[in-house]
């Protein structure tokens, strides 16, 4: 292992949550005065519901592996990361498995950490740098499924919105790309060759297509923009018959949006990831369907990996991928058991 270079950062100055591992509530030092267990990092890209069934599995990982593991959320993107990520390498941290903001431009300093710690990646990408491996869900073909429950919504096709946090996240283009391509009848690409459509890009369609993708929002992952981007669209396209939320927190802001307008019985819904709030309108009919990553696996599987990096044991590939799982009225019930049983797994001592 290389050596740890020692960066003077303040814990005190950084806006972040830290969770305590199973272990009992370790906190900074512990694991240095146990002095046997290795010490690993979970890094999320914000904060969110969906990340705190992540770190369930980070949970489950250290209580099972015998290892030592924070996890950290920055609230505020690129530069909160950047301090907690300097801060875990000024403590020794052994590895890191982080879900980049912004991979494009922060590749230079993921491979400043790459060359200090071990370093994966997981939900999000960041392909250009020295990571050793990527955890996560193949987004493209995610995003595809994701437009085929749309079909499934509406099989005589229609107006659909697109609705994201941001698109400077790999992931979040990937999974855009793949709905547009599925309801325009496109071919399936390869995820290293996918080609995307440009942002701005407005009443997307094709000769043989029944669907019109008419825009695509995005909000920063703030929630009051996340509704009023829906709610604005339904007041501009007046024959919009589909939402479609690419992160977590979208179909919740979309669904409260269409209720407030009376159009329940007009606008599907369909999203990604399991909030309860999405969860519960499948279970009510008020929304057709969403594509979950089964979350609790990217946070026990990069811990697992960190693991076995860190015991010398050479990845077999650079891409391990996460199966993702179409959630609809057919499977609530047993999916969102599952996402309890796993969330209270997580919490046990």
């Amino acid at each position: 292992m290389k050596n740890k270079i020692r960066i003077l950062v303040s814990l005190l100055t950084i806006p972040c949550l830290w969770f305590a591992g199973c272990g009992g509530g370790s906190t900074e030092g512990d694991s240095d005065a146990a002095g046997a267990s290795s010490s690993f990092a979970y890094v999320t890209n914000g904060v969110d519901p969906f990340w705190d069934l992540c770190a369930a599995g980070v949970r489950i990982a250290e209580k099972e592996f015998g290892v030592s593991c924070e996890v950290l959320m920055p609230p505020k993107g690129v530069v909160d990361q950047k301090r907690m990520m300097e801060t875990l390498l000024a403590k020794g941290i052994d590895g890191i498995a982080v879900s980049p903001v912004d991979a494009e431009n922060q590749t230079p300093f993921l491979n400043e950490i790459a060359e200090n710690t071990i370093l994966i990646t997981n939900d999000s990408d960041a392909p250009k740098s020295k990571r050793l491996v990527f955890i996560g869900t193949n987004n493209y073909k995610a995003g595809r499924a994701l437009g085929g429950l749309v079909k499934k919504a509406l099989p005589e096709g229609g107006e659909v919105m697109l609705f994201v946090g941001r698109l400077e996240q790999l992931n979040a283009r990937q999974r855009r790309q793949g709905v547009i391509d599925e309801l325009l009848g496109r071919p399936v690409q390869s995820l290293d060759q996918v080609k995307y459509d440009p942002v701005d890009a407005t009443n997307l369609t094709a000769e043989g297509s029944k669907y019109v993708v008419m825009d695509t929002r995005t909000d920063n992952f703030d929630k009051a923009k996340a509704k009023s981007n829906a709610e604005d669209a339904i007041t501009k396209y007046k024959d919009l018959q589909c939402m479609v939320g690419l992160f977590a927190y979208n179909s919740p802001s979309c669904i409260d949006a269409i209720k407030e307008a009376g159009k329940l019985d007009q606008i599907k819904i369909c999203g990604f990831d399991e909030q309860d709030a999405l969860l519960q309108a499948i279970a009510d009919g008020n929304a057709y369907g969403t594509i979950s990553q089964q979350p609790w696996e990217y946070g026990y599987e990069s811990i697992k990996m960190l693991k076995n990096i860190h015991e010398g044991n050479s990845p077999v590939s650079t891409y391990q991928e996460v199966a993702f799982l179409e959630v609809t009225k057919d499977n609530i019930d047993e999916f969102w058991a599952k996402k309890k049983e796993m969330a209270e797994l997580g919490k046990s001592e």
